[in-house]
């Protein structure tokens, strides 16, 4: 065996669980945190720092290592996390709470156990953010005092030990500090949980979107659920939802693409009575924009026109502009109208008039229009504001927002950016086609794909929208005999 050797990584935690086998090994738990001394083969030797006088060795593979600054004194070693404390904090915490959370799950207090349960799984998440260090300095520091509220709150209705705080959110060093500061930032610590307390226990309704959980939340999300759509087309379909700013006059959101089949059903009969879609990532500055639209560009897939005969010359496969369906949802955002996943708005259809009309001009006037005689054709849809990020919507929504729901994400960055893989985004913004010898102009239809250094076309990249699947190769809208084309498609690779 290859001799013992120290070694540079000193810190870690551990993320599996390694029972004692035999006398030398170091039992070890899930989170426990050991200072390493040596190594050999794959192998540490090293104690766990909550009983330090007890040595032994233990896998190298079950050890997370960590950052940590190593202070000499003497012939002892000891090691400072270079974590910032907040962390730190947020993991003694967390610790604390794991072994009252399962006495209270023996003692049977359910109510509270949930309750312990969801400020554990909301710290963990608040952790990982703090880890990322993309926050702007801002956002950090309302996430700071979210963080050191929930950890006093917690220590509060768990009877433990109250923690004092400077304004910078860190805690006072009780030998640098006067008995009189001690005194005052504990009497305003308290008064502080007190009024949280009875805000907590009490009965009045908060207002939507205003709520504890939606003020401090730095992401937001609209649900939707599209419960039917009737339209005589004759052929099938394809319906592309997204969130629009006329102020802007462009589409923020991505796409969420239906499938409809001429049957009058979508395509995948499994998504029937499932065709739901989150749009997140939406920050604060999206929900005080002045308007905010949902709106769906309804594509017809099939024959150049609808009135052509079969014949030899008979088109097939087409994407061809049918209308446009637009909704103001400002009220809905912005919380000023309740939101309620089991209310039914009906959304009526534009129909494309003219071989001139393109869809992102028929939007344009669509949303400034009045009422227009539909005949019964549109969408029915439920609408509902979310709180938190994805993860912690599906937490606290599991009925409306699981695995197979659909995610059309914001257009641009959002408020908080966290670590991962970038997108890339392309849009077919117009283009200007000469006759050339013909009599007429010509019909244009756009195929976009991606190729690589052999000229080979990489499969399945492109993504048209949520909840379709990647095609290698996209088309475009065709629109009849037109010059000066305008499509304004966004697509993702």
């Amino acid at each position: 065996m290859a001799p013992w050797l120290p070694t540079k990584e000193k810190y870690g935690v551990a993320v599996w669980n390694f029972p004692r086998t035999k006398e030398h090994h170091l039992p070890l738990q899930i989170g426990e945190m050991v200072h390493i001394l040596q190594a050999s083969e794959g192998w540490y030797c090293g104690y766990s720092l909550r009983n330090r006088a007890a040595r032994g060795i233990f896998p190298a593979s079950l050890i997370r290592l960590k950052g940590a600054v190593v202070e000499q004194r003497g012939a002892e070693e000891s090691v400072v996390p270079t974590e910032m404390p907040m962390v730190q904090e947020i993991t003694t915490t967390l610790r604390e709470w794991a072994t009252i959370w399962k006495q209270l799950y023996v003692a049977g207090q359910t109510e509270r156990y949930g309750q312990v349960k969801r400020m554990m799984q909301e710290l963990m998440e608040q952790r990982s953010q703090l880890l990322s260090g993309t926050l702007p300095k801002d956002q950090l520091l309302r996430l700071r005092k979210e963080v050191t509220g929930k950890m006093d709150y917690g220590n509060k209705i768990l009877a433990l030990d109250l923690v004092v705080r400077d304004e910078d959110e860190n805690i006072l060093d009780p030998d640098r500090t006067s008995v009189i500061s001690l005194f005052q930032a504990h009497r305003r610590a308290a008064q502080t949980l007190t009024q949280r307390i009875q805000e907590e226990t009490s009965p009045q309704p908060k207002a939507p979107g205003h709520g504890t959980h939606g003020a401090a939340s730095a992401s937001h999300n609209l649900y939707l659920c599209v419960r039917n759509f009737v339209c005589h087309i004759g052929e099938e379909a394809q319906l592309f939802m997204a969130l629009y700013d006329p102020g802007e006059q462009r589409i923020i959101s991505e796409n969420y693409v239906i499938r409809w089949a001429s049957t009058g059903v979508p395509q995948d009969i499994e998504l029937l009575n499932n065709l739901k879609v989150v749009f997140t990532d939406l920050g604060s500055t999206d929900l005080k924009r002045e308007r905010l639209f949902l709106v769906c560009q309804i594509i017809r897939v099939g024959r150049m026109d609808l009135r052509d005969s079969h014949s030899r010359k008979l088109s097939t496969g087409l994407r061809r502009p049918f209308g446009i369906s637009v909704m103001d949802i400002t009220d809905i955002t912005k919380g000023t109208c309740d939101s309620d996943e089991d209310k039914q708005h009906f959304i009526p259809v534009h129909l494309v008039a003219a071989d001139g009309d393109f869809l992102h001009n028929m939007i344009r006037k669509a949303v400034e229009g009045k009422d227009i005689n539909h005949k019964g054709q549109g969408l029915w849809v439920s609408l509902k504001m979310l709180w938190g990020d994805l993860s912690q919507v599906r937490k606290d929504h599991p009925h409306l927002v699981d695995r197979s729901t659909a995610v059309a994400r914001k257009l641009g960055y959002p408020e908080v950016i966290m670590p991962g893989k970038n997108d890339i985004y392309l849009t077919l913004v117009q283009g200007e086609f000469d006759k050339g010898n013909k009599k007429t102009q010509k019909n244009v239809e756009v195929t976009v794909c991606v190729c690589d250094e052999a000229g080979n076309v990489v499969q399945n990249v492109i993504h048209a929208g949520a909840g379709d699947s990647p095609p290698s190769r996209y088309r475009s809208v065709v629109y009849y005999q037109q010059r000066h084309q305008r499509w304004m498609e966004t697509l993702k690779v």
